[in-house]
């Protein structure tokens, strides 16, 4: 069966890329984020997808011949990264200590920008009349606080009954139809998870992004309603997986874009056989680190967000917040970035939106790395003296050096911030290949690679838009855990079966029937403070670990596959040296100005090679190659950088 189009689209904070596939082609677009109402950036991505795919724009005939569109956001990540969300208000149970969620200095900063002051505890004991007026109290407190959502975490070995009975209250004196009523989670509804440190902090992320996640995302099915189009749109989650709006939980948004890179990271490490990949997505607001490792992607079956434990398993990525368009500063006469960012609106100073704070963005136009004429394909043209203004008044004159020296301040500093951060799983592993992405991710490539004494890179054709195109190789699946209330065959049987049927009758909600898809299964738990996981088949022997492991739980996951794009085999074998005519004057690394060769990527055949200092102008990124090192592009076009005298694919 021939399969219509397949769409991606990743929401970053500064831009929105899309990714279409039809077959063997690659079609991709970008346009500015709008973070003020993400609906109107959705709907201008595919706008001009539409126009990249038919020579004019039809959005219409693009969504009527849609057969997937898969959606992630770094929304999520940017409004934790800038806690940046609602006052939340906590319920525990009376008399209990909640230092425990607060053990770490992050997450002492975390409780203080969600919750603050706003707890309160409930005596969960009292009956009837006296509980239903103790529990109008404890949320009119929370109310009279500030709080514009709340969180019930109880605990003890009545959790969930006493969070019902908590529940029962609250629904009935401030039911949902009328204004008045308040949002709230109950934590033993969100994840099955006995350590109460991890499954209210779950609880705590979930609710601080639920509200702006829920607002756009049903704006954006009600604009594809409109245009009747077959398939739902299927959210892509931090796991790897895609589900119907429906079926996610705002927590699984969280890191989902730079999880569409991984997924890329994944197909491109088998492709080239690459034992360890590390991943440098520079959007933005953030740049997210990860690993690949032996074909896997590194995971923590207890994710952390921001260092801090919850209970859902995420991939285990770093965001530091440093980005296109994160904000310098002088701070006791250094020079520090983010990780407060102008995002699109306004934007850098010299997108001339309105912004006056200076970034890297800024800075790579000043030293002639950017040019002003062809950015964004030419559809922005930047400004210059905005951004000299910017970098003027904040950074050179507080320190009181010359322009020159303040932008290689600025790029000294953003390149040490982010190799701090791959330096933690560069320790790893013996020897690391960087694969670098996102709008800005190829500008400071080659920069971030030597400060973190990484020797090679690579900078795929579609780096603008890879978190995009890497969830592409998704499949709309469900995963599922709990955990294993005894340790034998016949009950660990019961419990897998009903993950089974719950597995089925979410896929039949999502429109498949269960022979379309397959299940893996799996036990884990913990030993000697080692994590295990076991494969595992209904019906077969339990792991002999199990008995003496701790917190074992059954993991199930259903998969419904979707055709994937197919990287080319064949080497690239012609040799030769792109020729150019072009060359730009830059900055130098010693502050002097130098005439660099600018090399079109459009231009460019398998087997071009060069050598740096040089720039790689692609319409939607740009390449800085710096001196010391080469360059060749290989059969499918992606660029692979090394330092002289190193390994070239």
């Amino acid at each position: 069966m021939n399969m219509g189009l397949l769409m991606t689209i990743d929401n970053g904070g500064t831009f929105t890329d899309a990714c279409i596939i039809q077959k063997d082609q690659v079609v991709r677009s970008k346009t500015l984020t709008t973070p003020y109402d993400l609906t109107k950036c959705f709907v201008e991505v595919i706008k001009s997808a539409s126009k990249e795919l038919y020579g004019e724009e039809n959005i219409r005939l693009l969504l009527s011949e849609l057969e997937y569109l898969r959606y992630s956001t770094t929304a999520g990540t940017n409004a934790i990264v800038q806690r940046k969300g609602p006052r939340l208000g906590l319920i525990l149970l009376d008399g209990i200590d909640y230092s425990y969620l607060t053990q770490s200095e992050e997450e002492k900063e975390m409780f203080a920008a969600m919750v603050d002051d706003r707890v309160v505890g409930v005596n969960a004991e009292l009956e009837d009349y006296d509980l239903e007026n103790h529990g109008v109290e404890v949320v009119n407190q929370l109310l009279s606080k500030g709080a514009n959502r709340i969180v019930v975490c109880l605990s003890g070995p009545f959790l969930i009954k006493d969070e019902e009975k908590i529940k029962k209250i609250i629904l009935s004196k401030y039911p949902r139809h009328l204004l008045g009523a308040v949002p709230v989670l109950f934590s033993h509804e969100l994840v099955d998870d006995p350590n109460n440190s991890r499954r209210t902090w779950g609880a705590l992320i979930n609710a601080f992004l639920h509200s702006g996640m829920e607002r756009f995302l049903y704006n954006a099915e009600n604009f594809l309603r409109d245009y009747r189009v077959k398939n739902p749109m299927l959210i892509f989650h931090n796991d790897g997986n895609s589900a119907r709006v429906a079926k996610t939980t705002a927590i699984k948004t969280y890191g989902s874009g730079p999880r569409g890179g991984m997924e890329g990271t994944k197909v491109l490490a088998k492709h080239y056989n690459i034992p360890a990949l590390l991943t440098l997505d520079i959007g933005g607001t953030t740049s997210d680190i990860g690993l690949v490792h032996q074909g896997r992607i590194k995971e923590d079956i207890f994710g952390r967000i921001e260092n801090i434990a919850t209970s859902f398993s995420l991939t285990d990525l770093i965001s530091i917040g440093a980005g296109g368009s994160s904000i310098f500063k002088v701070e006791n006469g250094k020079v520090g970035v983010g990780p407060e960012s102008v995002g699109a609106v306004p934007g850098p100073a010299c997108f001339a939106r309105g912004g006056e704070e200076p970034t890297i963005t800024d800075a790579y136009l000043l030293m002639g790395i950017l040019d002003s004429r062809s950015y964004f394909g030419g559809n922005m043209v930047l400004d210059e003296e905005r951004a000299k203004a910017a970098i003027l008044e904040k950074i050179a004159n507080p320190l009181g050096i010359t322009l020159e020296a303040a932008l290689l301040r600025m790029e000294k500093a953003y390149e040490e911030k982010i190799a701090k951060g791959l330096a933690v799983y560069k320790d790893q592993v013996q020897e690391a290949v960087l694969l670098a992405f996102g709008g800005a991710g190829p500008m400071s490539a080659c920069g971030v690679a030597r400060e973190a004494g990484i020797k090679e890179v690579i900078v795929p054709r579609l780096a603008a838009i890879f978190s995009a195109f890497g969830i592409s190789f998704s499949d709309v699946a469900h995963e599922y855990q709990v955990i294993i209330i005894e340790a034998t065959k016949t009950a660990v049987g019961t419990q897998l079966s009903q993950l089974l049927e719950r597995s089925k009758r979410d896929m039949y909600a999502e429109g498949f029937d269960f022979s379309e898809c397959y299940v893996e299964s799996s036990i884990s738990y913990i030993r000697n403070g080692e994590h295990f996981i076991i494969p595992y088949i209904l019906g077969g022997e339990l792991p002999a670990g199990i008995k003496d492991g701790i917190d074992p739980r059954i993991h199930l996951r259903v998969v419904k596959p979707i055709e994937h794009y197919k990287l080319n085999a064949e080497k690239a074998t012609s040799v030769c040296t792109s020729s150019t005519t072009q060359y730009q004057s830059i900055i130098g690394e010693s502050g002097e100005s130098i005439n660099v060769p600018v090399y079109k990527f459009d231009e460019m055949t398998p087997g071009t090679n060069g050598m740096g200092p040089a720039i790689i102008e692609d319409q939607l990124f740009t390449c800085r190659v710096l001196d010391g090192w080469q360059f060749k592009i290989n059969e499918n076009r992606d660029i692979f950088l090394s330092v002289n005298g190193g390994t070239n694919q």
